[in-house]
């Protein structure tokens, strides 16, 4: 078996830089690689859309893998079922409205669908600015998360796209960057736990929050002050599957 290092290294640079030279002009951005912005991902390249996800950390998945308090189950409810079918994860029935599955499962099978349907990844990216244009947001400023990490002045890179997808979480980061610097939204501070009403509220509040711009999963609680609803994902992947709808349905 012949394998020679220098070769190994030239395919790998090879192979990544035409990922990513093919990223620079995407259709959507997505950024935060949680459940929300998994299930976006795998719907939006369905359609056909150029569809780019960056995520600052090593691993992809966001609160999947933990399920709660380190007990790597996820529970669901029964309007959320049909994601979980449509990406092959197994469930099993708790109750009449809760249903169960692995955590590692599903943010594998989330992973590997978006993957499939055509959704490139670039982990340990962060998203340290937007591009605005005419008052839209039409564009991201990206950097190696280690370059934050260890404060180094390092200047960024442009990517440009059509839309972009805020599904980082708790901390609705990039929503956060543009009230910053337009004046134009208000990031309200998700509330305490209320599962019930989170698992709702969330879904229906799923939109866009700014020309260019939208937002699911918990950064919708974030940025509209909704509840936060704890280890359950139903919504968050009903978020995710609702923000492809109207980001397809506005660029196609």
């Amino acid at each position: 078996m012949k394998v020679e290092e220098v070769t190994i290294t030239k395919a790998i640079i090879d192979d990544f830089f035409e990922k990513l030279k093919g990223a620079v002009e995407s259709d959507v951005c997505i950024v935060g690689a949680g459940p929300s912005g998994l299930v976006a991902a795998r719907y939006l390249a369905e359609k056909g859309l150029k569809v780019s996800l960056f995520e600052r950390k090593l691993s992809i998945g966001g609160g999947i893998w933990g399920g709660g308090m380190m007990f790597n189950r996820v529970v669901v409810q029964k309007e959320a079922l049909g994601v979980l079918e449509d990406a092959g994860v197994d469930y099993r029935q708790y109750d009449e409205n809760h249903y169960i599955c692995d955590a590692i499962e599903l943010s594998s099978a989330l992973t590997y669908r978006a993957v499939k349907a055509g959704a490139k990844f670039f982990n340990l990216v962060n998203v340290e600015d937007v591009i605005i244009k005419s008052r839209r947001v039409c564009g991201l400023v990206v950097n190696w998360y280690p370059v934050e990490m260890c404060n180094l002045s390092v200047d960024p890179l442009a990517i440009s796209c059509k839309a972009v997808i805020d599904a980082t979480g708790h901390d609705a980061s990039v929503c956060n960057i543009v009230a910053r610097k337009t004046g134009k939204l208000t990031i309200r501070g998700e509330k305490s736990m209320w599962a019930e009403k989170a698992e709702e509220a969330v879904v229906k509040h799923t939109s866009k929050v700014y020309p260019g711009l939208y937002v699911t999963g918990m950064s919708v609680a974030a940025v509209f002050g909704l509840p936060r609803m704890g280890p359950i994902f139903g919504g968050m992947l009903l978020s995710g599957k609702k923000v492809a709808e109207i980001v397809s349905s506005a660029l196609l």
